[in-house]
């Protein structure tokens, strides 16, 4: 068996355990931290939205040989300041300009087209108005309400209320997290990016929901006992699922990360980096959530319930008596009185042959 492995199967078993849950003030803590970090790019930098939100003119060149400055340099020259220059993979230079008039539009393609040497119709002209970015954003914005409140109704059929509510904190914690390190980045913000930042909604729900079917079964009938709380139950559950979700946000993570590192750095692959950097943060942060705040969250939740309550003063009581060497057996509550039968070696007689019958 792997460390991993064996790892794993102590967790499961209870011989080892993080305490997640008791420890949820530091959790909070730190989750706090990110969120002002997150809060602080977001409205303090803002987010850098690209042309597609802010609207204006995009010009592309095919040349190999062109760089982002001499393409720069073309259109300031014009007199359009301030424009964006990137170098795609494929060698083609995309310049991307404010809103601008038809003769500003045809003194950047003329410019262009003398500066690399080439016909004013090989250079591509994309003039994109703030309405279609609005939209895109009045659309996303429904699409992400509509998930919420789906989510939250499944989850109470499924599960109960307060689990609901727990994972909506969680990608709550997870979409602000990653969309304010988007904007600490400086990265652009583009469909991409929308498109990531809802994928990974649907990522942070199902680690959730996989460790909360967990707590629902540990904690079924757990009234009936005194000799685990909720928290307890709970922070077993999490460690029970913590490998799980380890080895399923690596094998989630590294495709994301070779697509960030690999094909958007080291290719100059542009068109992925929005999308590769919102899926690598808020996976990240998701498998985090799951653990630091949806399951704390819920916990805090329960232990507000009256049987809970008394529930985990049985459990101080009993651990109170087995420390001071008292007897520590209580009796457990159950609906139906369970039956033991005492068995032994059975004392049968032998019986005659047939033949001296």
């Amino acid at each position: 068996m792997s460390k991993l492995g064996h790892l794993g199967a102590r967790l499961y078993r209870g011989e080892l355990s993080y305490d997640f849950v008791g420890r949820r003030r530091q959790l909070y803590t730190l989750s706090a931290v990110l969120l002002a970090i997150s809060l602080v790019g977001l409205f303090g930098r803002g987010l850098n939205l690209g042309i597609e939100f802010r609207g204006g003119a995009e010009f592309q060149v095919a040349s190999a040989s062109g760089t982002v400055e001499s393409a720069r340099e073309a259109v300031a020259s014009v007199g359009i300041e301030n424009s964006i220059v990137t170098k795609l993979g494929n060698g083609t230079l995309r310049i991307q300009t404010r809103d601008l008039t038809t003769e500003e539009t045809s003194a950047v393609v003329t410019k262009l087209a003398t500066v690399y040497s080439m016909p004013e119709g090989e250079v591509r002209v994309q003039i994109i108005g703030p309405s279609w970015g609005a939209d895109i954003t009045s659309k996303a914005t429904q699409a992400l309400l509509w998930f919420l409140l789906l989510v939250a109704l499944f989850l109470a059929v499924a599960f109960e209320w307060r689990m609901a509510v727990a994972a909506l904190v969680a990608l709550v914690h997870d979409v602000v997290i990653t969309v304010g390190i988007y904007a600490l980045t400086g990265f652009e913000v583009t469909p991409s990016t929308v498109i990531g930042v809802l994928t990974i909604l649907g990522f942070s729900l199902y680690d959730t929901v996989v460790v909360f079917d967990k707590v629902k079964e540990n904690t079924r009938g757990i009234e009936k006992q005194s000799r685990m709380s909720y928290p307890e139950a709970a922070n077993l559950a999490l460690n029970q699922t913590l490998v799980r979700s380890i080895n399923t946000s690596v094998v989630a993570l590294l495709p994301v990360a070779a697509i960030l590192i690999i094909g958007a750095g080291l290719l100059g692959a542009g068109t992925l980096r929005d999308l590769s950097l919102a899926l690598f943060i808020g996976m990240l942060v998701g498998a985090y959530s799951s653990l630091a705040v949806a399951t704390p969250v819920l916990s805090q939740l329960k232990e507000k319930q009256p049987e809970i309550i008394a529930l985990a003063k049985r459990v101080a009581n009993r651990s109170k008596r087995a420390a001071e060497g008292g007897d520590s057996s209580v009796a457990v509550e159950v609906d139906e009185p369970r039956t033991y039968v005492e068995t032994g070696y059975r004392n049968q007689p032998r019986r005659k042959p047939r033949s001296k019958r």
